[in-house]
């Protein structure tokens, strides 16, 4: 039970995470026209067709207590890696291509006429896009979130690399069921059995909020 709260707690933390980020960065992607643009969607790609280990290893580079970050935020008494927040960047990380994919095919297909067209009638570009913009791509941005938050929901090897695996604070569902299957292997398949059931009604919201459904 503790390793099922944990792991809707973090990837419910990581969806949010992915949100304020993906959506500026799928905006910045669908509209913007400055170089490096190409890079930028590089960079969001990334976590797609890297392994999560390597992940991990990204992430410890970069917040570990050594590392490129982790240092300075030490040095200030905040600890990132092998915490709780540790687990929800690595599921943010793996996590976030989903929502930004989802969300930049929607706005490009969508194009800027509306927001144009509200700006002419005195939208101010806040209003534009929490009126118009949005709720014009709001089945992509739905699908996103519920795939990000699967994602999140079964993210392994990036967590057990930069989180660890400590009781009640690292340990999400996934890395219990591989800690049961070397002690309790019956234990492990209900826990895989439990993971499937979330995983897969996660997915079936998923396909119900699909455009064009």
């Amino acid at each position: 039970r503790a390793a099922l709260w944990l792991s809707l707690r973090t990837s419910a933390s990581a969806t949010v995470l992915c949100v304020l980020i993906g959506v500026p960065m799928a905006m910045v992607l669908a509209r913007g026209t400055f170089r490096g643009r190409g890079l930028l969607r590089a960079a969001v790609l990334l976590p797609l067709v890297l392994p999560p280990v390597v992940s991990g290893i990204a992430l410890l580079t970069a917040f570990g207590r050594r590392g490129l970050l982790g240092g300075s935020l030490s040095a200030l008494g905040i600890q990132v890696s092998f915490s709780t927040t540790a687990v929800v960047l690595a599921q943010a990380f793996v996590a976030l291509p989903f929502l930004v994919l989802s969300l930049e095919g929607a706005l490009i297909l969508i194009g800027r006429r509306y927001t144009d067209t509200a700006a002419t009638l005195g939208a101010s570009p806040t209003t534009a896009l929490l009126r118009v913009t949005l709720p014009a791509v709001w089945p992509a941005l739905a699908t996103g979130l519920v795939l990000a938050f699967a994602r999140a929901l079964g993210e392994f090897g990036a967590t057990i690399t930069f989180a660890g695996s400590l009781a009640g604070v690292t340990r999400t569902l996934p890395l219990e069921i591989y800690l049961q299957r070397e002690t309790d292997p019956q234990a492990a398949v209900a826990l895989a059995l439990l993971l499937v059931a979330v995983a897969a009604a996660v997915i079936g919201v998923a396909l119900r909020r699909g455009p064009g459904r």
